[in-house]
């Protein structure tokens, strides 16, 4: 049987030195494609935030898309799941945050804005991520009242994150950098993000690979066929994974498919 390979982007297939793809992992999921592999995305980032993509997207290799730590999942024009977080929830989290001049980024099903941003957001999102999308300043209020919010991410430390997080009892919260954390509807990780995929695609869990190198990849590398950790990841991430390869910057997609005899060497 084919494998379903699914690849965290940020530390995964994009190098945080380069703000690049390598070449070698173009190369790679090139003929894991011809192959027969069918390859997926599974990232924090909403869709509107998905800049780096572009030599995946433009050879088509992408079959589907787990976004936003598996709450909002589409393939092609077809949202195949979404699940907002519940007003209450959004409400408590985005008033802690307000309270106390904390930036917060809001999610909705096409829209993204900020509330209360600082120089952090710029300097992690626009220069460290390279994010080009614009990241408007919304009172919460109006970012949030009346609308179906996907996905908040709050500035917040993790100190803060223990005070707050019993307050969301409805929540996921998922943290893959020390400035900031995602929050999620309760139940959305990217383990649901690639149930959702593989239900879709009538594929078996063990058929399904997943590569990632953040804390909100711990539940796919455990959850999938063979779980693959990136050799720039923390220990906790190494930790939850089946293989262990080298770093983004060292050839570490390429290498682990190689070493799983997904592509030839």
């Amino acid at each position: 049987m084919k494998k379903a390979l699914f690849f965290d982007i940020d530390g995964t297939l994009v190098s945080f030195h380069t703000h690049e793809i390598p070449a070698s992992t173009i190369e790679a999921l090139t003929q894991a494609k011809k192959e027969g592999a069918r390859i997926f995305i599974s990232t924090g980032r909403p869709q509107i935030l998905i800049n780096n993509l572009t030599a995946l997207q433009e050879r088509r290799l992408i079959d589907g898309y787990i976004t936003m730590n598996g709450a909002y999942c589409f393939v092609g024009d077809e949202v195949i799941y979404k699940s907002a977080i519940p007003a209450d929830d959004v409400r408590r989290l985005t008033a802690y945050c307000a309270d106390r001049n904390i930036p917060c980024i809001v999610v909705g099903e096409h829209s993204i804005c900020a509330c209360q941003p600082d120089q952090r957001v710029r300097q992690i999102f626009h220069e460290y991520l390279k994010v080009t999308t614009p990241l408007p300043d919304i009172p919460t209020s109006e970012a949030i009242e009346g609308k179906e919010i996907f996905q908040l991410t709050p500035f917040i430390t993790e100190e803060e994150e223990q005070e707050i997080a019993p307050c969301l009892p409805h929540c996921e919260i998922g943290r893959w950098h020390p400035a900031f954390t995602d929050v999620t509807a309760r139940g959305n990780t990217k383990q649901k993000g690639l149930d959702e995929i593989i239900r879709h695609f009538g594929i078996r869990l063990e058929d399904t690979i997943a590569f990632g190198d953040g804390g909100n990849d711990i539940p796919i590398l455990r959850h999938a066929g063979i779980g693959v950790a990136m050799g720039n990841a923390s220990d906790r991430v190494k930790e939850a994974a089946d293989y262990v390869t080298t770093s983004v910057d060292d050839d570490g997609i390429a290498n682990a498919l190689r070493h799983l005899n997904i592509i030839k060497v």
